[in-house]
């Protein structure tokens, strides 16, 4: 074999694994984003639900005012679940917001004037939709982070991954003593 066909093959060796590198990053580049982007989208949903909160709240408290300690467990695991940052906080934080509303609306069944109040009905079926929506975003969320942690830790993916520091990404899942939690809001009576 000549030189010339040896160092032919050897240029062609290290441009498939270049091209392959580079293939491997980029992929792995556009799974973070793709993740990222589905987190942001979970914390458009959510900031809809908490703009919703107050005005629920308040429409409830017109007519079960001295129900104040379901209206403060509401207002304080609002805050808890704005604050929460990370998916595991984030998650712990709107199961217990979950909790809290749920509580409000078995409140709101004592008062059968609020349960036809046009007003009251309307946010119930917008938060019935946002429930949704924030289902639908944890799941495309969740999937995208999948994608992206077996691309990161399967061969020869993780080589890649290993060498230009990308970091698997936290599921936006329920712990097993949020089960109870893991019920959709009920916002129909």
């Amino acid at each position: 074999m000549s030189l010339m066909s040896t160092t032919t093959i050897i240029l062609i060796v290290i441009t498939i694994i270049a091209l392959w590198s580079i293939t491997a990053y980029n992929r792995l580049v556009t799974l973070v984003n793709q993740a990222k982007e589905a987190w942001a989208d979970i914390a458009v949903q959510l900031k809809r639900r908490y703009d919703l909160i107050p005005n629920l709240v308040e429409t409830v408290k017109g007519y079960a005012a001295h129900e104040s300690s379901a209206f403060e467990n509401v207002t304080k695991a609002r805050a808890a679940a704005m604050g929460a940052s990370a998916p595991a906080d984030k998650a712990q934080a709107e199961n217990q917001l979950s909790g809290a509303l749920k509580t409000l609306f078995a409140v709101s069944e004592a008062y059968p004037d609020l349960k036809a109040n046009q007003n009251f009905l309307q946010l119930q079926k917008e938060l019935g939709d946002t429930e949704d929506k924030i289902q639908a975003s944890r799941r495309f969320y969740n999937t995208t982070v999948m994608a992206l942690n077996t691309a990161e830790q399967s061969f020869p993916g993780n080589l890649i991954a290993s060498s230009f520091g990308f970091a698997p990404m936290d599921l936006f899942e329920l712990s097993a003593a949020d089960a109870a939690a893991a019920e959709p809001v009920k916002v129909q009576f």
